[in-house]
């Protein structure tokens, strides 16, 4: 699910920096990070979560057995973050990280985790996305933990609006054509909409066979992911009171 592996992002300026995301504690990447600082002459003093997902935070314990003066901050969803044990501080919307004599600012981004934030470094119009989006693919809303497409889908609305430079997301490469990417993920969805309510009318009841009459050529190991798609979708029309469900059995309303 994370493609060619997750990228972390460190911003170093006046002997200070900041690493987006942990990474899972792989040994080469903890080589690379201790690298990368001794390359700018700058000292690990925060480390900023975009989400709790595990390939975003899971080597938060490696990073802080090496750096114990760094803090991590994020966004807080206490029962994932209870699994990566440090100690996280709080971080919401419009609250500054200071990196020396430059700042990023915390955007609240939720939907495909209920705890998602973005970066905003507006000098430069970088945006570090995270989860937000993937540059030659689709991201899942994990709708049984958290996730909620219509936060999802106003989450990059505000991307829109925000109209940065160049989008840094946490799997693929940077996207420099950010309002073309975000606006056929928006499309995407509704059309994914679209698929769904057609499932619903030609009698698919349930996620499973809703999710098989959609993704025909999914390979299987994608399946899961596909299913949890189909649920929020399936949450999003209810919520619209566009369907109904109970007992795992949908309808249109």
């Amino acid at each position: 699910m994370t493609g060619a592996g997750n990228n972390t992002y460190l911003l170093a300026s006046g002997g200070e920096a900041v690493l987006i995301d942990t990474g899972v504690g792989e040994r080469r990447h903890l080589a690379d990070l201790e690298t990368a600082l001794g390359d700018v002459a700058a000292r690990l003093t925060l480390v900023a979560a975009t989400h709790g997902h595990r390939d975003h935070v899971a080597g938060a314990p490696a990073i802080a057995a090496t750096h114990p003066s760094a803090s991590f901050v994020k966004y807080p969803w206490p029962d994932e973050d209870a699994r990566h044990p440090v100690r996280w501080s709080p971080i919401d919307e419009g609250d500054t990280i200071a990196i020396g004599g430059e700042e990023i600012v915390a955007l609240r981004t939720p939907g495909h985790s209920p705890d998602h934030l973005a970066f905003w470094h507006e000098a430069t119009g970088a945006l570090f996305t995270g989860d937000l989006v993937v540059a030659g693919g689709s991201v899942m809303i994990h709708a049984s933990r958290g996730g909620h497409l219509a936060d999802y889908m106003a989450s990059l609305e505000r991307i829109l609006l925000l109209a940065p430079r160049v989008l840094y997301p946490a799997h693929g490469q940077p996207i420099d054509d950010p309002a073309a990417i975000v606006t056929a993920y928006l499309a995407h969805r509704r059309m994914r909409e679209r698929q769904v309510v057609e499932a619903l009318r030609a009698g698919h009841a349930d996620v499973e066979t809703i999710a098989e009459s959609i993704y025909h050529d999914l390979e299987p190991a994608l399946m899961p992911a596909a299913r949890e798609n189909v649920l929020a979708h399936l949450e999003k029309l209810r919520a619209d009171g566009i369907a109904a469900g109970q007992n795992g059995r949908w309808q249109l309303s």
